[in-house]
């Protein structure tokens, strides 16, 4: 493939975007991999239903035929459907124009082999909000492959986004990596998405600084940004470098998207290195762009931007890698937009993890991944998972495919444990889930919580009264309600049946009924649950009319 080619089909992909008009595929592309909307909700679609990612990411050193063998045991022990994993350019083409799909090969196979899905994650330009994964032949040459400077002049280990040489080089690279795709998979479909570069943008300097960039700089704001007329100083005063360097690593990553969708038109996504919160000092109330995150990249505040200078990006993913649970909610929510499907693509390997997975799905996330998951004694030493990680994906698993799809139709709720918060509510249309976290649970008293606060349930509601139920250290009740400002309902609620079971084939199959002990006090999900339940309610009077009349 030529880099004429590539400079061809960046135009075709963007015209494409431009008009609004899809490229129709044909045959087994038909049903390629997709991102589906619906009412503001999302769901990716894999062969034709929707589909939760599962996911797990491995190190960024394990796509490697030595390490392979200790990444599948890995992802079986986490019980994950879909694993990530990284491609590196400097070894996809470690000679200009030749290319190495060796390592790809190994991954695609090895997903296959182990019933996987794959998330391929393009090393190129960015990883970081560095360049370490471009080959040798542009690290050496950086009169052709220019880096960024600082505001000092200091040259730095960061590509500059204003290089039209080295995002034709880019361009190149992943088309060839996605018409290879194409070759051994488009009827497959065992790769369903790719990251686009990793964590963008630039550590060690706010923006570029060379006299490409100062030019590029000191011009106007591109109107497809929508913020006004003027130079960037103009338009944004304080926050115009990092607004320009964000503009100019989307414009940049944009491309090297539509020249990959050319070729072959999974999802794309790019990842983020967040912005935390500056907690040192009081007075330390801004975060430093490009210091204590890659500026540039699509972080919270750059949202809009990237959004605008970035169309063939379908969806920008928060890695998450905190404690504070506050700051997580903070996050979904600045990422979890009517124009942007919530994905976490990684976050840590912490006790956390299922809260965070539970909250994530109660926001209409299409799938979590814990990053470092692989027995290379680099992120787990002794070749075991955690329980606490392990049974979340082990118990919503066989219930993904109905989980993904209520949650396009916006019938998926969640709660999650507060700290000093021991019960909550779900409210659906008439009906309440009420939710009392930890046990034992005792007549008259309080519910306990537990003491890590790591309570939390899955409602999907099937009908009117018919809810599918899980969870972990907390009991279920349902209870009628009235909405705000109505009359009261003369109406309660009764068990008509509490089905633990599974779906087969997309049909549910009851194992047992539940009933006395397990359903009198709510159903009751215990630290080890493994069981998923289905009840069904009906709803009879509150009070017989006539005798409350004739007692009155």
């Amino acid at each position: 493939m030529s880099r004429l080619s590539v400079g061809c089909a960046i135009l075709a992909a963007l015209l494409i975007v431009g008009t609004g008009q899809a490229q129709s595929p044909s045959g087994a592309e038909s049903q390629l991999p997709h991102l589906q909307r619906q009412d503001g909700h999302y769901a990716l679609v894999v062969d034709g239903k929707p589909y939760l990612m599962l996911g797990a990411q491995i190190n960024n050193s394990s796509s490697w035929a030595s390490t392979l063998p200790d990444v599948w045991p890995a992802l079986e022990d986490l019980h994950v459907n879909t694993v990530e994993a990284p491609v590196y350019w400097e070894q996809m083409e470690a000679h200009e124009g030749t290319f190495d799909f060796s390592n790809v090969d190994l991954l695609v196979h090895g997903a296959r082999q182990h019933h996987l899905h794959l998330v391929l994650l393009w090393f190129g330009t960015w990883k970081n909000g560095q360049m370490h994964y471009v080959p040798e032949w542009i690290k050496t040459n950086p009169a052709k492959y220019p880096r960024e400077l600082n505001a000092y002049g200091k040259v730095l280990d960061v590509m500059s986004p204003h290089s039209t040489a080295t995002l034709e080089a880019d361009g190149h690279a992943f088309a060839a990596l996605m018409h290879h795709l194409r070759e051994i998979d488009g009827s497959e479909h065992t790769v369903i998405m790719i990251q686009v570069e990793n964590e963008s943008g630039s550590v060690g300097s706010v923006r570029d600084f060379s006299a490409a960039a100062n030019k590029e700089f000191a011009g106007s704001v591109p109107q497809v940004l929508h913020a006004g007329s003027g130079t960037w100083s103009q338009v944004y005063g304080a926050d115009a470098d990092e607004r320009f360097a964000a503009y100019a690593t989307a414009h940049y990553i944009n491309q090297v998207a539509a020249a990959g969708k050319a070729e072959y038109a999974l999802p794309m996504y790019c990842n983020v290195w967040i912005t935390y919160p500056v907690h040192a000092l009081e007075n330390r109330d801004h975060p430093s762009a490009g210091q204590e995150y890659p500026s540039g990249g699509p972080q919270q505040e750059n949202i809009d931007i990237w959004k605008a200078a970035a169309p063939s990006i379908d969806l920008l993913g928060p890695d998450f890698y905190s404690d504070d649970r506050a700051l997580f909610h903070r996050v979904v929510a600045s990422y979890a937009r009517p124009d942007n499907a919530l994905f976490i693509p990684e976050t840590h390997l912490g006790r956390d993890f299922g809260p965070n997975f539970f909250y994530a799905l109660g926001h209409g996330a299409i799938g979590f991944s814990p990053f470092g998951v692989d027995y290379t004694n680099w992120t787990i030493s002794d070749r075991k998972i955690p329980a606490f990680l392990a049974e979340n994906f082990a118990l919503l698993g066989p219930i993904e495919e109905q989980i993904a799809k209520l949650n396009l139709e916006g019938k998926v709720q969640t709660a999650v444990e507060q700290k000093g918060e021991p019960v909550a509510r779900i409210h659906f249309a008439g009906v309440d889930a009420v939710v009392s976290y930890g046990f034992p649970q005792r007549d008259g008293e309080v519910p306990p919580g537990t003491p890590d606060a790591s309570g939390r349930v899955i409602v999907a509601q099937l009908g009117p009264l018919d809810f599918l139920v899980t969870g972990f250290d907390a009991s279920v009740t349902f209870v009628a309600t009235t909405a705000a400002g109505a009359a009261p309902r003369n109406e309660q609620l009764e068990i008509l049946s509490a089905e633990q079971g599974q779906y087969v084939g997309g049909a549910w199959q009851s194992s047992r009924n539940w009933n006395g002990d397990q359903t009198d006090r709510g159903l009751r999900f215990k630290s080890d649950n493994k069981d998923v339940v289905r009840i069904r309610l009906h709803t009879l009077p509150l009070y017989d009319r006539p005798s409350r009349d004739a007692v009155h």
